[in-house]
Order: structure tokens, then C-alpha cells, then sequence
């Protein structure tokens, strides 16, 4: 059996994950490959290098943090980001609430994250090396457009992982993972509609017509791979834990207890499916 996990991403709502996740480590669930996108691959990080509770810390005492995330670091002539890279990826993984690099590198699986090519506007899938302080690929991954600029990682610029493959758990698949497991952020039923500011975001990166294309079919092509995906979980072929409801939490939430409140039904959604998962796992 080779195990894969893929994580959705989804900012603040990520958070779900985060419960799920620790709720996996409880139980000895580590996969073979791991997959995430965005947040995804963002908050799984702590789930690879074990360090339960990491990530409910970081959502429920750093979140609200002003240094964690604001309009002021989007018109900040130096960051033109949303959220304060510099911080985020850097002081707080390195000093504050310390990533533990040594167990990640210990990790015997395959790490990827989904980027988005903004000259191609397809998904690529990068290795996160196992010694980046600077977490390079996992900011490419979150790059939300407007949000972010893009980023570069090596001789590309990437952006969002998203915007070209929300859900990447065809990816576990071609890497030759005959177990998957799928957290989702969103409830199950949910389709996305087109964004109301596309024609604002197409205008901004017109210079980069295949990213535009991307943007303008993300919603439709989300809404398709869900379709697959909760077809392959009626066959048997995939196991996906996806919130009842995401309480109310946006992409930008900081409210420390709607993130407590998320991280629980997470925590207790996994819970309350591990006898059914480890029976998928075990066919």
C-alpha cells in the first residue's frame, strides 16, 4: 500500500485541516506522499514534522497577530503582500513558535506543493526542500492573486497553486498512490461560482494571458473535479474528510475563537471517522 494525502487549501479555513491532521498524528497516520496546496501545504508542514498542536497555536495566538496579515502590508511599497511574509514564513517558523526542521528532513515520504505557472497557467508540482528557512515554494503555493506578487522559485514565477489545480489528488494518483485520502476545506455539495472581481484581476495580470484563462475557468474546473472526486469516494477509491460547515470562517479570518471553534470540528470530524478510514485503509 502507498498512503497519499492531498490537502485543499482555503487561507483561514484551513484551519479545519489542521484539527484533522492532529487528530492523524494521535493515531499514527503518516502518508507516503503528501500533497497540499496554498494553506494546504502551508499548515501540513506541521503535520510532517509531527508537531501537534503547532498549527492550532499559530491559527488561535498569532492569527490575530497585526503582524500577522493586513491591508497595510499590501500598500507597504516594500512587501506588496497581504500578509506579512517576512513574519510569517520567516520570524515565526525560525524564532517564535520554531518549525522543527530535523524532523521534517526525518520524514521518509515525498513532499509536494501545487503551483500555478504564470506564463503557462498550468499546475506544476514542486519538491519543498527539506532545509528551506525561507519556505520559497510553500509562499509560491499561497500566492493568491492581488493578495501576493508572484514568486519566483528557481528560474519560474509561481502563484497560487489553486488557480490552476485546487484539489491535487490526481497528482497522489499518478505518483502511484493506491490509498488517498482527501481533506477538503469546504462542505460537501459546495460549488464555486466565478469570482465577482475577474474582471478587475484579469485587467491587473493581462500581461500574463494564461494565467487570466486559468482565472476564468477556476470555478468551473473546481466544480469538476469535485464531481470526480466524490465519484471515486462512492467507489471506494478515495477517503475524504470535509467540514459540515465551516462556522462562518472567510479566507482572512483572525478571530481567535471562530479558529478554535473551526480547528474542533476538524479535530472531531476525523474523530469520528477513523474506524471507517482505517477499514478503507486495511481493504
Amino acid at each position: 500500500m502507498k498512503l497519499g494525502i492531498t490537502m485543499e487549501g482555503g487561507a483561514s479555513r484551513t484551519v479545519f485541516s489542521c484539527g484533522v491532521t492532529d487528530c492523524f498524528l494521535e493515531e499514527n497516520i503518516m502518508p507516503d506522499y503528501f500533497i497540499g496546496v496554498s494553506a494546504g501545504i502551508a499548515f501540513g508542514m506541521s503535520y510532517l514534522s509531527g508537531q501537534k498542536g503547532r498549527n492550532r497555536i499559530l491559527a488561535e495566538e498569532y492569527m490575530s497577530d497585526k503582524r500577522y496579515m493586513g491591508m497595510k502590508y499590501l500598500f507597504d511599497k516594500g512587501k506588496k503582500t497581504f500578509y506579512n511574509i517576512p513574519f510569517v514564513f520567516g520570524e515565526l517558523p525560525n524564532e517564535i513558535l520554531p518549525f522543527d526542521f530535523q524532523a521534517f528532513k526525518d520524514y521518509p515520504g515525498e513532499v509536494e506543493a501545487g503551483v500555478t505557472n504564470i506564463h503557462t497557467g498550468k499546475a506544476e508540482y514542486l519538491t519543498v526542500p527539506r532545509d528551506d528557512d525561507s519556505f520559497q515554494a510553500i509562499v509560491a503555493s499561497c500566492a493568491l492573486p492581488v493578495l501576493f506578487q508572484p514568486v519566483k522559485v528557481g528560474k519560474h514565477y509561481y502563484m497560487d497553486g489553486a488557480l490552476a489545480d485546487s484539489v491535487p489528488f490526481l497528482r497522489a494518483v499518478e505518483k502511484g498512490c493506491d490509498k488517498n485520502i482527501v481533506i477538503l476545506t469546504r462542505e460537501k455539495g459546495y460549488r464555486k461560482k466565478p469570482g465577482h472581481s475577474l474582471k478587475m484581476v484579469s485587467r491587473i495580470y493581462q500581461s500574463y494571458p494564461n494565467l487570466v484563462d486559468a482565472l476564468k475557468h477556476r470555478a468551473e474546473n473546481y466544480n469538476l473535479c469535485m464531481r470526480e472526486l466524490w465519484a471515486r469516494e462512492k467507489a471506494g477509491e478515495v477517503f475524504i474528510i470535509a467540514p459540515d460547515s465551516t462556522l462562518g470562517v472567510g479566507r482572512t479570518e483572525s478571530d481567535p475563537e471562530k479558529l478554535h471553534a473551526l480547528y474542533e470540528e476538524g479535530y472531531y470530524k476525523a474523530k469520528e471517522s477513523i474506524c471507517a478510514l482505517k477499514k478503507y485503509l486495511e481493504k
